[in-house]
């Protein structure tokens, strides 16, 4: 379903690796760019001087006179002559010689070259200091431009937008994951390369920011940079603004018939069981996970044959405490609850801003589900075990975690 594309093999001056689409010879645009600016600038370079060797020296005995008894003519004793034949230079340093060729090893390549370090710089461009990674992001930034001007990015038939995703939305998430929340990331070793996988995480926080952390850290921190195709509830897809931006990354509706074709396309799925009952729990019932629905997940993941993924996310239950629901006012808007936390909506906008809790997210060992066969759909018995299976493994690494966690805020 999501085209398959590779990454430029660059990295950029912070030592991150660049996220551009790859063209010919592993790299985008701007860096093969950067790499021919940087070859042409070395060829045009003048070559050094090379040193004459001189001719060879006549025999020492038909150069230099017979010494005299007394030392050599003028009172100078003569110039030893070193074991290669050729007089020694007056005034050279010892075993030194005259028109001897330097021979100079080739230098090993450096980091900074343009497949396997920062971009290549000419030695005539100046150092752009702490500038040099906002240099880099309005490149970036134009390469991004061109691509889309000119149609160059391609888009799934769910309108998964994955060029979009990796240049515009999440690098506006990064800042909660990386210096807001402090997201700790574990146990991405248990998530596959490739291949289909359904990963099933618990839901809380008011918000889904939970699942979009999930996301990132699959996006960013996975060795493959896989990305999480997310099934998301109707809500998501009436919203004026949400809608579209959901589908381009690479969410769609939560139902069956989706996320077994996703995972037929060798797909990574996210599910998140617990639903609305899960994001509009009160704070007092935090951490501890709702039911898990009718194990319709499980359905879809014996159906393919897909591994499940348990991952367990701790830190989202404080960023909205939620202390009161308005069911009223949540059905007069047409919303599944309507939040009273602390700060919303006491502090107006300003109580919208999450609060910074500390994140940890781990991903647990796969339960396969291949050896069990599609026939097993039929057994109520299998779906009831799995689902618990699954619930019990969140639920216990979520304890774990709490009792790992040095406190709210880290």
């Amino acid at each position: 379903m999501t085209p398959t594309r590779e990454r430029c093999q660059a990295r950029t001056r912070k030592g991150e690796r660049c996220r551009n689409p790859a063209g010919p010879g592993g790299l985008c645009a701007l860096h093969r760019r950067q790499l021919e600016e940087a070859a042409a600038a070395d060829s045009a370079k003048p070559a050094p001087p090379r040193r004459r060797r001189p001719a060879p020296s006549p025999p020492v005995d038909t150069l230099q006179p017979r010494p005299r008894a007394g030392g050599a003519p003028g009172g100078r004793a003569a110039a030893p002559t070193p074991a290669g034949g050729a007089p020694e230079r007056e005034g050279s340093p010892p075993g030194e010689q005259e028109g001897g060729a330097v021979h100079t090893p080739p230098a090993a390549p450096s980091e900074g070259d343009a497949t396997g370090g920062h971009a290549p710089r000419d030695e005539g461009e100046p150092d752009l200091g702490p500038l040099g990674p906002v240099v880099d992001w309005a490149e970036e930034a134009l390469e991004f431009l061109a691509r889309r001007l000119l149609g160059e990015y391609e888009v799934d038939e769910f309108g998964h937008d994955p060029d979009l995703v990796e240049h515009v939305l999440a690098p506006l998430l990064r800042p909660l994951y990386r210096h807001w929340w402090r997201v700790e990331t574990s146990g991405l070793e248990h998530v596959p390369a490739s291949g289909p996988a359904l990963v099933v995480g618990n839901h809380a926080g008011t918000l889904p920011f939970d699942a979009l952390m999930v996301a990132l850290a699959l996006l960013d921190e996975h060795p493959a940079h896989r990305s999480l195709r997310m099934l998301a509830a109707d809500l998501a897809f009436d919203l004026p603004i949400v809608a579209p931006l959901a589908r381009k990354s690479g969410n769609t509706l939560a139902c069956a018939e989706d996320a077994t074709r996703l995972l037929e396309a060798g797909e990574l799925v996210g599910v998140w069981p617990e639903g609305y009952k899960g994001l509009g729990k009160p704070y007092r019932e935090r951490y501890q996970l709702q039911r898990f629905g009718r194990g319709g997940f499980v359905e879809v993941a014996l159906r393919t044959g897909a591994p499940i993924v348990p991952v367990a996310v701790v830190g989202s239950e404080e960023i909205y405490p939620m202390v009161a629901n308005l069911r009223r006012l949540a059905r007069l808007l047409g919303f599944p609850y309507f939040p009273v936390t602390p700060t919303f909506p006491a502090l107006g906008p300003l109580g919208a801003i999450p609060l910074p809790s500390k994140w940890l997210i781990e991903f647990c060992p796969p339960i396969q589900t291949a050896q069990l066969g599609p026939d097993a759909v039929l057994d109520p018995m299998v779906l009831f075990d799995l689902t618990d299976q699954v619930r019990d493994t969140i639920q216990q690494t979520v304890h774990k975690n709490l009792l790992a966690r040095r406190g709210l805020f880290g």
